[in-house]
């Protein structure tokens, strides 16, 4: 009889029960993109039909890496399922070493992601909109930046890593330390409410028509493509993970990102809490002109015009016109 190979790559003897042996392979098809979509429409199904607190479970087949996407009722999980992607697995390993290092990158990441859900910047079906984690990157990129950083750039990690974190995945180097112990400390002491009001207004006046987003790096570079949002991958540097991001979208990332740096920095705590608004984080979780449209226009004066025609949109204000005439002063 013959061997099989094991998932771990070892090597095991067939225990001969009778006198049939039965090999399960796939039947043949044009390409392996193909075979991925047809394995994961199988495993959606299932899911759908079979999985224990699976529900709204979406097939993205057509998608660069084909996923399902899920939601798991008992523990509330979002879940994305993918196969053959091992590079997506080590990037969420890089996002868990990233969490583990300082417990402000998890409160931040959560806090924005919460943000840009109430804005509709984020949405839960594919689009031109930013993913969350396009969203979660920036979030990085931003913390690599502070001064002293807060956390080390992906090529930090890489120069830490010893042999048993070497992973070399179709021709790409996704090797980074997996000792946080072998990792300095941050000296930053910022605050949570000090870093949430300098995202806004770091990305609020970030010159995204000629600068990209570069984890390894840990700073901004020439956009090596017109598209109005570049993310380089993390680990495949030729690809945009924020290719899908059209100009209205990231125009109204920004709108809303002054809008949010704007009300963290002018607000009157004392005021606020006489009159029972809300204030700091809380804040900026309602949605902007539909309390009080008035402030919101004052808010806006000097917002390019594009970006405040897609704000507009976005929002669907009812006295655009008088919005307009006021910036226009």
């Amino acid at each position: 009889h013959s061997p099989m190979t094991c998932s771990k790559g070892r090597v095991s003897q067939h225990q001969k029960k009778g006198p049939f042996e039965m090999e399960y392979q796939m039947k043949r098809l044009p390409s392996e993109r193909l075979a991925t979509q047809k394995i994961l429409s199988v495993i959606g199904d299932c899911l759908d039909n079979f999985g224990p607190g699976c529900v709204s479970v979406q097939k993205i087949l057509n998608a660069r890496c084909p996923l399902v996407k899920f939601s798991h009722q008992p523990t509330g999980f979002q879940c994305d399922l993918s196969v053959s992607n091992s590079i997506a697995i080590r990037s969420s390993e890089l996002l868990y070493i990233y969490g583990c290092l300082d417990s402000r990158v998890r409160a931040l990441v959560f806090s924005v992601r919460c943000w840009a859900r109430v804005h509709g910047l984020t949405n839960s079906v594919p689009g031109t909109w930013i993913t969350n984690f396009s969203l979660t990157m920036m979030v990085m990129f931003f913390l690599q930046k502070r001064s002293p950083p807060i956390i080390p750039t992906l090529d930090q990690l890489k120069e830490l890593a010893d042999e048993k974190d070497k992973h070399i995945i179709g021709g790409y180097d996704c090797s980074f330390v997996s000792d946080l112990s072998k990792i300095k400390p941050t000296e930053n002491t910022e605050t949570l409410d000090v870093l949430l009001g300098d995202f806004f207004e770091y990305f609020g006046n970030f010159d995204f028509r000629k600068n990209s987003i570069n984890l390894r790096k840990g700073k901004e570079v020439n956009k090596p493509e017109s598209t109005p949002l570049y993310i380089w991958n993390p680990f495949e540097q030729d690809l945009n993970i924020s290719k899908n991001v059209n100009q209205p979208q990231l125009e109204k990332f920004v709108a809303m990102a002054r809008e949010s740096a704007w009300i963290l920095q002018k607000e009157d705590k004392t005021q606020q809490l006489t009159n029972k608004e809300p204030w700091g984080l809380a804040a900026l979780l309602v949605p902007f002109g539909k309390s009080s449209p008035s402030k919101m226009r004052n808010r806006m004066k000097g917002l390019g015009s594009e970006t405040i025609r897609s704000l507009l949109d976005s929002l669907r204000l009812t006295n655009a016109n008088s919005l307009q005439k006021t910036v226009g002063k």
